[in-house]
């Protein structure tokens, strides 16, 4: 543990924006898997992807993706529909 003031206040701050990204990036797999199952089952697809890919944009702009992350995964998400679609 810190002795000096400023660190010891450091180690909260970092502590709590863990806690905030963890649960951002939490919600985002849970979006993200929410539409690849919309995808699957092939009934509302279109508004889940569209959710999913505001999550992704979201997290990137807060920092918490690098964004070519974000677009692999946006990507991703479309090929997934599109493949869908034609089979």
């Amino acid at each position: 543990m810190p002795n000096i003031k400023s660190a010891k206040k450091r180690v909260l701050v970092a502590a709590n924006k863990t806690a905030r990204n963890k649960a951002i990036k939490s919600n985002l797999k849970t979006t993200v898997k929410k539409a690849e199952a919309a995808i699957a089952e092939g009934a509302g697809e279109q508004e889940a992807i569209r959710l999913a890919i505001k999550r992704i944009d979201q997290a990137c702009a807060k920092g918490i993706l690098h964004k070519n992350t974000a677009a692999r995964r946006k990507s991703k998400l479309v090929r997934k529909l599109n493949s869908a679609k034609q089979a």
